[in-house]
């Protein structure tokens, strides 16, 4: 098969974590074991989140008043090869020797008058106290909403249209290639009037563009490895269940939080109706089983088994 796994934020950095190289590096060692074994048998494409790194970016710039600070296309480019970089010396140490690993340097295309732009809805950066936030607010004009019981920044997530270098990522494929690419959701760009790219300020959502790829290279499968055991319904209620099987139509009835499943079931949706393919989401430690759909949520197409 040709499968994508969206590794989820809590893959790199775990939520209350300290955000060091040393800790993200050991939760990527720990993911590899999983990846490691699909790549023996399985076409494998590997994209990632870069909320919690973004958002340091962000702030180690803004402590930097000397010059002006850089945009979150360029801070997103930076975590792509960080991240790429540590999930590349990870991988190559998991798999066997002489499997074939390239991390791609991902432009994606966004709409620069996307709605998204005056509704931010990503969450970057680490949480807040409710005093922090109310004043970062007022100092630097950030946006913040709750995630879960604590204030958190959010920035605009346009909707992806395009990976830029997709032809790429078909060449290495064929060429026997892991591939990770459209990391933190894509270096977000635009083309002006001109014809020129140009960078955007704001950050991607990794699920959103993770269908869009999935389904330019024809994946048979896209999962969306997260730290829940899958997809739930009334979460946070004694009356929480979680959903193992569902078609799309069925799903897209049902209303998840925005800043964390809801990407996941939107992608979800796009990419199995897009496709006709099968689309999981659950734990990143559960893979093989996703895989096999014996855990987590696997989404299949209207009338499908």
């Amino acid at each position: 098969m040709r499968v994508v796994v969206a590794l989820g934020g809590n893959a790199i950095s775990r939520r209350g974590e300290e955000m060091t190289v040393d800790n993200q590096r050991r939760n990527l060692r720990e993911a590899s074991r999983s990846l490691a074994q699909v790549a023996e048998d399985q076409e494998l494409v590997i994209t990632h989140g870069n909320g919690p790194q973004v958002g340091l970016l962000a702030l180690r710039d803004a402590s930097y008043t000397q010059t002006a600070g850089y945009p979150l296309d360029v801070l997103g480019a930076e975590t792509q090869g960080m991240i790429g970089y540590l999930i590349e010396i990870e991988l190559r140490n998991a798999m066997t020797y002489g499997h074939k690993l390239t991390t791609i340097l991902t432009l994606v295309v966004v709409d620069p008058d996307d709605p998204a732009f005056g509704a931010p809805t990503k969450f970057v950066g680490p949480v807040y106290t409710a005093e922090e936030a109310e004043k970062l607010a007022a100092e630097k004009g950030w946006t913040f909403a709750q995630d879960g019981d604590a204030p958190r920044r959010v920035v605009a997530s346009p909707v992806p249209q395009r990976l830029v270098q997709i032809d790429s990522v078909k060449s290495l494929l064929r060429a026997g290639h892991v591939v990770v690419s459209a990391g933190g959701g894509g270096i977000p760009v635009a083309v002006d009037a001109e014809g020129h790219i140009v960078g955007v300020e704001a950050v991607v959502d990794k699920d959103a563009s993770s269908a869009v790829l999935a389904e330019s290279i024809e994946a048979d499968v896209l999962v969306m490895a997260t730290d829940a055991d899958a997809v739930f319904v009334d979460w946070g209620t004694p009356q929480a269940r979680p959903l193992i099987k569902i078609d799309t139509k069925e799903l897209a009835g049902y209303d998840f939080p925005a800043g964390s499943m809801g990407p996941k079931v939107d992608a979800a949706i796009r990419f199995v109706e897009a496709t006709g393919g099968r689309a999981v989401i659950g734990r990143l430690s559960d893979l093989d089983q996703l895989l096999a759909g014996t855990a987590g949520t696997t989404v299949i197409p209207f009338g499908g088994k």
